[in-house]
């Protein structure tokens, strides 16, 4: 076996990884939407820490947009963040698998 082509699997595996925790963060972001769009029990414990996780992975742009409606602010300001993540994630694994 080339270590040429051990390097490379492992540049694959480090690329895989970082795709998939930025898609966690992505997911993680769609469904605080999601629940707040569907207007789940804020006390329930699921949606207590998908908030929390939200609120942490939000970039800080929880308060962005500042609409009269509380569930269209969640919808622009987390989705803004959802997409952003999304692009960083894309931008990043792209660059890892450019590493010769």
């Amino acid at each position: 076996m080339a270590v040429g082509s051990t390097a490379r699997r492992g540049i694959d595996a480090l690329a895989n990884v970082l795709r998939i925790v930025g898609m966690l963060i992505v997911a993680v972001l769609v469904v605080h939407i999601a629940l707040t769009l569907l207007e789940a029990n804020p006390a329930n414990a699921l949606a207590t820490v998908i908030r929390d996780l939200a609120d942490t992975l939000s970039l800080g742009l929880q308060d962005l947009f500042l609409p009269a409606d509380p569930r269209l602010a969640v919808l622009l300001n987390y989705g803004t963040a959802a997409l952003i993540w999304f692009a960083i994630t894309t931008v990043v694994v792209r660059l890892v698998r450019r590493i010769p």
